[in-house]
């Protein structure tokens, strides 16, 4: 949508937005999919007010579940910022709210859903304050966003199950075989030796991401010379997008709606919810491509500006992740932590660790043979063995680039709250904490009114973090002095050390998380409340209401596994949450030669990596035996039907490898050694057991779809078998 571009001042008034939400179906990537609508549209209409008016808002739900509107990025009273149970009631089903709040401050910002995933399936929108005096530029409204043919549910479900099927459809699984054709085949037995999972940059699969809800938008009526301000928004899910222009440098002039001095960029990354304003000019008359590729470069979306013949934006090419894996190798220590020993500071996005993986900076066939500078005219003039980081001539927007063009300094002698927050998380089981507690296991961090809250971040994981504060500007303390620019949201990258302060200067709770949906969802976040604050009408249970919020990290993930071989049948079912783990194994042969048995485990998972695992359980076998059973240690067993109790412990080895050592109540002493899915190929994962019964098993599975498998394996009671494996 384009924006009037008359430069006039208008008086302040009420502007008042009717929003339905409903549900609908789009065909984005051909199939035919549900999503959830605002007012018929996805995304949902631009609600445009001026510096000064007020917002009149009524969103009427007409969906069959509760529902929420979260204005990102807005100052606004805290019972009207949006989040359901924390600082406003539920939206329930049929019902209709009413916001109303001031407009203080101009900008580029948006509105979502704060309620379950339903910001994945289509529920966001801009929001765009424009000041008094409107600029006489045109300007255009580009809202990016990504789309999976999966349910929501289902790829958090996935994610926590540690499913590599994303991988699989991304070409990202960086198995054994390609090792050894990348020649880093060191590097992947690097990478399990320290229980790291393969190199990953974006955890879910999109089929299609869109502009405007588009898959490409255009603006035709630009011709040679004109400049034109876009308002660029990332309202997806999980995805950062690389911005890029045909027709030359990008000129960056606010971020997160907070105007800053323009640099000259030749690309820039937006993280996750992060706004940026941005000025490109159409050299000549021709189409001229603003290309926005996923961070993790399996698609791309994009705006032409102009007519005639098409300027295509070159393709980003592919991850070279084996370089990845082998820089997160030399950056991980072996207890799971990252190495900062070195001494060498990082922080707001000057040094770009993800570079070596970068073929259009670092060439195609060796690592970081150039880079890219990180400031206009500059380097980054650093080097880390491998990661040459200097001379390289493509401009990188960082944000030690963003000067604010007023000061921001805070109260002068307000006292100082000082907060430090180690972002930390577990890819093996997708649990997402600060200071390894998630937003269920902390309490409220208590705030007064009149300080200067003050945190320093420190990102101890392999994956970008885009920290989010509610209902607050903040300074990110970048070199630039009294000029530190305003933002909303933090992008951290791994290893990073930030620094962030703000007045606090309102009332009531506001929420501080990543805004990756699924990291929020898996606990990532914090509650700031303020001390002596008002009561909110809108919460009038506040202990249950906090309880309402805590549910979202404690959520259960179930997982099933059935094999139906010529040998007979052997499968696994789990009930899991951040912490705890109900598990249920099988096998069943053929004759009662071949037996059955059932094991089942309930514990919980210790660490900040959650290697160890203590459990009880309850093990039921039968099988004819002639003659007696001897285990490793002497124990003896003569029956065919058993069933016990026992205690144990799992502990994640290097390589993967889990070591089970349990006690039944009968005295026998287990001790087990397994793994599954050892990625021999992109679908081939290898599977195997032993342990001191002599018992031991080995297999294949071949994966065709996400639910379905070709498999064999070889039983030391069962026998060979093949056939086929069901997962869900």
């Amino acid at each position: 949508m384009v924006i009037g571009s008359q430069a006039i001042a208008q008086a302040p008034k009420t502007i008042r937005y009717d929003l339905y939400v409903g549900d609908t179906m789009v065909t984005y990537s051909g199939r035919m999919g549900h999503a959830l609508a605002i007012n018929g549209t996805i995304p949902g209409p631009t609600l445009e007010f001026t510096e000064g008016d007020t917002a009149l808002i009524y969103v009427h739900n007409t969906l069959k579940e509760e529902t929420s509107i979260h204005w990102h990025g807005i100052i606004l009273p805290n019972e009207q910022d949006g989040v359901s149970y924390l600082t406003t009631s539920p939206i329930k089903a049929g019902q209709t709210h009413e916001f109303k709040f001031p407009i203080v401050q101009h900008g580029t910002y948006w509105y979502h859903s704060h309620t379950m995933f339903q910001e994945q399936s289509g529920m966001y929108g801009a929001l765009i304050f424009h000041p008094r005096k409107k600029a006489a530029i045109p300007e255009k409204v580009l809202l990016l966003s990504d789309w999976t043919d999966m349910h929501p549910h289902q790829v958090n479900r996935y994610l926590h199950n540690a499913n590599d099927w994303f991988a699989i459809k991304k070409g990202s699984t960086q198995s054994y075989t390609e090792a050894i054709r990348q020649k880093h085949f060191g590097t992947k037995v690097t990478n399990e030796w320290k229980r790291m999972n393969a190199m990953d940059v974006s955890d879910v699969y999109y089929e299609k991401f869109l502009a405007n809800g588009r898959l490409a938008d255009s603006m035709p009526q630009l011709r040679a010379g004109s400049k034109v301000r876009l308002r660029i928004i990332n309202g997806s899910s999980s995805t950062y997008f690389w911005l890029q222009y045909s027709g030359g440098k990008i000129t960056v002039v606010a971020n997160d709606g907070a105007d800053v001095e323009p640099v000259e960029v030749d690309r820039l990354i937006v993280g996750v919810s992060e706004t940026y304003d941005i000025i490109v000019t159409v050299p000549k008359d021709m189409k001229y491509q603003l290309l926005a590729t996923a961070e993790d470069r399996t698609g791309a979306t994009g705006l032409w500006l102009g007519s005639g013949m098409e300027m295509p934006m070159q393709p980003m090419p592919k991850l070279k992740y084996f370089e990845g894996m082998k820089m997160m190798n030399d950056m991980m220590k072996m207890n799971g932590d990252l190495d900062t020993s070195t001494g060498m500071q990082m922080s707001n996005q000057t040094m770009d660790m993800n570079t070596v993986m970068y073929p259009e900076i670092t060439g195609d066939d060796k690592p970081a043979a150039k880079a890219e500078s990180t400031a206009p005219g500059g380097h980054a003039g650093h080097d880390m063995g491998d990661m040459n980081m200097g001379g390289g001539d493509i401009v990188t927007l960082n944000y030690g680039m963003l000067r604010a063009p007023e000061k921001t300094t805070l109260p002068a002698n307000a006292p100082v709250k000082e907060l430090k927050f180690e972002l930390t998380g577990n890819m093996n089981r997708y649990v997402w904490s600060i200071n390894n507690k998630t937003v269920s296991e902390a309490d409220k961090i208590l705030i007064k009114r009149g300080e200067n809250v003050r945190i320093i971040l420190f990102n101890n994981t392999m994956m970008r973090h885009p920290m989010h504060l509610h209902g607050h500007f903040f300074r990110v303390l970048n070199g630039q002095g009294d000029y530190s620019p305003l933002k909303t949201v933090l992008d951290i990258m791994p290893m990073e050390v930030d620094t962030i302060e703000f007045a606090a200067t309102e009332s009531g709770d506001w929420f501080f998380h990543c805004h990756i949906l699924y990291h929020m969802m898996s606990g990532m976040g914090r509650v700031f409340s303020y001390e002596d604050s008002p009561p909110n009408p809108q919460i009038p249970d506040p202990v249950k209401s906090f309880r309402m919020i805590k549910r979202d990290d404690r959520m259960l993930h179930f997982m099933g596994r059935v094999g139906l071989e010529s040998n007979g049948s052997d499968g696994e079912l789990m009930l899991a949450n951040t912490r705890y783990r109900l598990t249920t194994e099988w096998r069943v042969g053929l004759n009662d030669r071949h037996g059955y048995e059932s094991e089942s485990h309930f514990g919980r998972y210790i660490g900040k990596m959650q290697w160890l695992f203590p459990y009880i359980g309850w093990d039921v076998r039968y099988r004819k035996m002639n003659d007696t059973e001897k285990n490793l240690f002497g124990q003896q067993n003569t029956k065919d039907f058993r069933q016990v109790f026992h205690v144990g412990l799992q502990y994640t080895l290097p390589m993967l490898i889990v070591a089970d050592a349990s006690l039944d109540t009968e005295g026998r002493l287990r001790v087990q050694l397994s793994r599954e899915d050892v990625p021999i190929s992109r679908r081939l994962r290898f599977n195997f057991m032993v342990n001191t019964d002599y018992e031991y098993m080995a297999g294949f599975r071949y994966i065709v779809t996400k639910n379905l498998a070709i498999s064999t394996h070889y039983d030391s009671d069962m026998g060979f078998g093949a056939g086929i494996t069901l997962s869900y």
